[in-house]
């Protein structure tokens, strides 16, 4: 415990600078608080509306959250098919980069034509946003295994579940979890996105309401809390890489 905290203390000291500069520079130079409010006018919003950014706060995480198990789901099917087929390779793969080169607001609003203004366009959204990564990072992993310890699976008759579950599978964990822990962060910004364009509940709609009726510290409490759940998402996938990693080291 003492060793993670002299770990932290770094990030500490350098996010309470921060903060006292936003601080002081609001006051100092006399900025509108429509443009950039307070921080202790953020802070005191924040704990004013807590009831009802918890609940704004769950809506967002919830729509993060099954958007991100699906992706993991397809994303992790898709990069075993690229894997096992010469055929998925030369047609999924580049097709999954190629979608890439469509910017994912433009396909936000079909989403909501497709889906209505209810969780699953926000979901949708999500997964545009979270599939990507995780695809293309597992297929790398899979790619990056280690083909002397294949030969010698083989040499010693394995058979082909076996290559998989104990060889390609456990080479894949760490691009996976690279994946993952990209998508974990970027969810919370799909699903924000998919609130602002049609939605009655979440962060996103709160922001967007907030900033319409120049409540600039209404709209940085909400900013602040997305960070928050980013940061969360981040450290429970950063948390599952370590335990499903050391475990596979013992």
């Amino acid at each position: 415990m003492r060793r993670r905290l002299r770990s932290s203390l770094p990030i500490l000291i350098f996010g309470l600078l921060l903060a006292l500069l936003w601080e002081a520079a609001t006051r100092l130079l006399a900025i509108p608080h429509y443009i950039i409010p307070k921080l202790s006018d953020v802070l005191v919003s924040i704990w004013d509306n807590r009831q009802l950014l918890g609940k704004h706060f769950a809506v967002t995480l919830g729509e993060s959250l099954l958007g991100l198990g699906i992706s993991i789901i397809f994303g992790t099917l898709a990069a075993i098919c690229i894997e096992g087929s010469s055929l998925a390779k030369k047609t999924i793969y580049p097709l999954i980069v190629a979608s890439q080169t469509i910017p994912i607001i433009a396909l936000s609003p079909i989403m909501v034509m497709w889906f209505g203004y209810e969780i699953w366009s926000k979901v949708a959204v999500v997964i545009l946003f979270t599939f990507f990564p995780i695809a293309v990072n597992t297929a790398d992993g899979f790619r990056s295994a280690d083909t002397g310890i294949g030969e010698v699976m083989r040499s010693m008759g394995a058979r082909r579940r076996d290559l998989f579950f104990k060889w390609k599978l456990p080479s894949a964990l760490p691009g996976f979890f690279t994946g993952l822990k990209m998508a974990a962060t970027i969810s919370v910004g799909g699903a924000t996105l998919g609130e602002w364009l049609g939605g009655e509940a979440g962060l996103g709609m709160y922001t967007k309401r907030a900033s319409s009726l120049l409540r600039g510290d209404a709209v940085f409490s909400g900013v602040l809390l997305l960070s928050l759940m980013g940061i969360l998402l981040f450290l429970t996938a950063q948390w599952l890489e370590r335990a499903s990693l050391s475990r596979r080291q013992s």
